[in-house]
């Protein structure tokens, strides 16, 4: 475990070097909110209800609406004057009997490790719990908010669980809850050999979340038996003005023709992907027209060379065809 906070527990003279861990976790099974058709993870935005603009999470305030409607919005600056705690000290205020603390006022648990110079007053604050039979009232700042709080040992470890403010628990105000005056003797007594017969102690091990054992087995089926989906790819939002790669909108149109919607798609691309496109296309065109232009130019070239070179041959050809011819008539009339 990772210690969540560091102090030291304070009574009288005596200082215990602690750290506090959360001593209580949740197994239940998550579950997240998708849409039914098709998997996609439902998301929820931060929308104002005046403006209707989604707001940034750096733009919201708190604000604070009073009964005859006033509103009052708090600055960062308003907040940085309230007293807070930075102690890193958990204060004893006085040792009280277990049984005068109210168990619906307690809140969340932590343990307390002692650091390595206070494994001693450590375990005599515990003995001294245990021997008294007492939780310590303590105050401790988390998260710089001052609560107040008991010590108390469970085996032999201490156990911190921060508590309500007495104000904070809501009066049971009802209508009618039984008279006892109503009830009989005889009711009252069979009531009391029911719990007599059914009295026990409690063991932890004996005792199950059954709808959780329920859906993890619903679960492992549905796995196992091949009923299940790859979880779906989230679209992002196009904006206008983006810079739109070209490969991207090629693909989408690709995809968009394939479903059937080439139509739809083509006129929903943003603006930008149009002008990419038709710009990247007069470009290609005239690449291509100049590599055109450019094979033309070579054909040509080469076929006046060629054309040229066979001109000569055959000029050449014919002038030693007559001069052999001048030769032998020369010899035959010597």
């Amino acid at each position: 475990m990772r210690a969540m906070w560091k102090g030291a527990v304070s009574f009288g003279l005596v200082n215990v070097p602690v750290k506090m861990y959360t001593a209580t976790t949740s197994h239940d099974v998550a579950f997240h909110q998708v849409h039914k058709s098709d998997g996609g993870r439902i998301r929820y935005k931060r929308v104002c209800s005046v403006c209707g603009e989604e707001v940034d999470f750096a733009d919201i305030g708190k604000g604070y609406e009073s009964m005859d409607g006033q509103l009052v919005i708090l600055t960062d600056e308003d907040l940085a004057e309230l007293p807070v705690s930075g102690s890193r000290e958990i204060e004893v205020e006085r040792f009280v009997p277990a049984e005068q603390v109210d168990p619906m006022l307690f809140e969340k648990s932590y343990y307390l490790e002692p650091d390595k110079t206070g494994v001693k007053p450590y375990a005599l604050l515990r003995e001294a719990l245990r021997e008294a039979d007492r939780m310590a009232l303590v105050h401790i700042a988390i998260r710089s908010r001052s609560t107040l709080a008991v010590l108390r040992v469970r085996d032999d470890v201490i156990v911190l669980q921060t508590m309500l403010w007495p104000d904070e628990i809501r009066a049971a105000e009802f209508d009618d809850l039984g008279d006892t005056d109503d009830l009989r003797p005889q009711e009252l007594q069979m009531a009391a050999s029911l719990v007599e017969s059914m009295t026990g102690d409690y063991d932890p091990g004996e005792f199950g979340d059954d709808y959780r054992d329920a859906v993890e087995a619903l679960l492992e089926a549905k796995l196992s038996g091949g009923d299940v989906t790859d979880v779906p790819g989230e679209r992002k939002p196009e904006g206008g003005g983006e810079v739109v790669d070209l490969m991207a909108a090629l693909q989408r149109s690709v995809e968009a023709a394939k479903g059937g919607g080439a139509k739809t798609a083509s006129s929903a691309e943003p603006a930008a992907a149009k002008s990419t496109t038709k710009s990247t296309t007069k470009s290609t065109a005239k690449k291509a027209a100049a590599k055109t232009t450019a094979k033309s130019t070579a054909k040509t070239t080469t076929a006046k060379t060629a054309a040229k070179k066979t001109t000569a041959t055959k000029t050449t050809a014919k002038s030693t065809s007559r001069t052999t011819t001048k030769k032998a008539a020369a010899k035959k009339s010597a």
